[in-house]
């Protein structure tokens, strides 16, 4: 073989990896679509649910039975006021809502089991985030923590009705560690076990 070859050859295995790898960066890799899991998302009819949640829980679980809240934001394109009607699931037993905008017309005597939260046209209804209405999954049917999730139906009166898949969300801050061991041995101590 002579060394123009040989060296040519030589060349192209010592760049092969280079090129590999590139071929991977750009456009349509599988990275360039991936987004933080920060809660799920869903469209029905001109609404737009985005970032629904549980908030991470005491201790990083759910218990049986517990409540927890739901939060997140439905987001309207829509022309007109559209009207979440109800929200129901399988695994937990009932929802609870605390309006403040509502309480007004609950103390007129107007109850019922319309959730009626107003989802305003072009606006976004926030649930849960101190801005909004306050909405509580009462009595969840089992133990649920981080990476678990909740089949969360909700019904608009005009856009209609999607489930979806609400996850148990992570810690937003940094979680205490419990005390940490001690490599050193006490003092006067040597790695024997005596002096």
């Amino acid at each position: 073989m002579n060394r123009a070859l040989r060296a040519a050859a030589m060349g192209a295995l010592l760049l092969s990896p280079v090129v590999l790898t590139a071929c991977s960066a750009g456009q349509v890799a599988q990275t360039n679509t991936q987004e933080q899991n920060v809660g799920n998302s869903a469209d029905v009819g001109a609404l737009s649910l985005r970032n629904l949640q549980l908030p991470y829980p005491t201790g990083g679980q759910y218990a049986s039975g517990s409540d927890a809240r739901l939060v997140g934001a439905v987001a309207s394109t829509a022309a007109s006021d559209d009207t979440l009607v109800s929200i129901t699931g399988e695994e937990f037993e009932d929802v609870e809502v605390v309006d403040p905008s509502a309480e007004a017309a609950a103390a007129d005597g107007a109850a019922s089991d319309d959730l009626g939260l107003t989802v305003p046209a072009d606006g976004v209804l926030h649930l849960s985030d101190g801005s909004g209405p306050a909405v509580t999954l009462v009595g969840l049917a089992e133990e649920i923590g981080v990476g678990q999730y909740v089949d969360v139906t909700f019904t608009f009166e005009e856009a209609g009705e999607v489930t979806v898949a609400v996850p148990v969300g992570i810690a937003s801050r940094d979680l205490p560690r419990g005390e940490g061991f001690d490599f050193h041995h006490g003092e006067g101590e040597e790695a024997g076990g005596s002096e």
